[in-house]
């Protein structure tokens, strides 16, 4: 199957979910955005695993296992997301063992997977399904077009109204503002609205 690598684009504070963060993920070729919703552990884990230069006190989880993954002579190769059902993706780890080779695949949620990649400095990946199905594809340094929608409705965002409401045109500018604003649990639904009304089409 022909992969695609991801690499991690940041973290931001969830606006609208008490102790969520989402992740972003980008497709390093065609720079499709794959936002993931992830608890508070895990964003902070992801991030200490991110600045080599930071260690805590006492290892936290991710850090135990990456330990014991190594004290076995085992390396984690690769992380792979390969697929999304309602709203949440599913991955698999792959570790190798370093004297005989062998290959060894456990499953596991996305931002564990993610948490131990980064110690890893392994590479993640995604199919181009789960791209197709919650990817979004911006430009974010090319700035947001209006495309009709009024600045008020821009201000209140499609939390304030009803998605149905809105054109695919307007959905598909309102999903680039909340992307470039970083309010990411506001841009999944409207990718979850989009991705409704495309399904109804096909």
């Amino acid at each position: 199957m022909d992969y695609k690598k991801l690499i991690i684009r940041g973290i931001s504070y969830s606006q609208t979910q008490s102790g969520a963060y989402a992740l972003l993920l980008e497709d390093e070729e065609t720079s499709v955005k794959l936002p993931v919703v992830i608890g508070n552990f895990e964003a902070q884990s992801i991030s200490l695993g991110l600045e080599k230069d930071i260690h805590p006190p006492r290892p936290l989880t991710h850090d135990l296992f990456a330990k014991f993954v190594t004290s076995v002579h085992y390396t984690l190769t690769s992380v792979i997301i390969y697929q999304i059902i309602d709203g949440v993706f599913f991955s698999n780890i792959s570790f190798l063992n370093n004297g005989s080779g062998e290959e060894f695949i456990m499953d596991a949620r996305t931002s564990d997977a993610v948490a131990m990649a980064v110690r890893f400095d392994a590479p993640i990946y995604t199919t181009q399904q789960v791209l197709n199905e919650a990817g979004i594809l911006l430009d974010l340094e090319s700035g947001i077009k209006n495309d009709g929608v009024e600045p008020e409705e821009e201000e209140e965002g499609p939390t304030s109204a009803r998605l149905d409401a809105f054109s695919m045109e307007e959905l598909l500018s309102l999903l680039e503002i909340a992307v470039k604003e970083e309010d990411f649990d506001a841009a999944l639904d409207l990718q979850e609205e989009i991705n409704r009304r495309r399904k109804k089409i096909d």
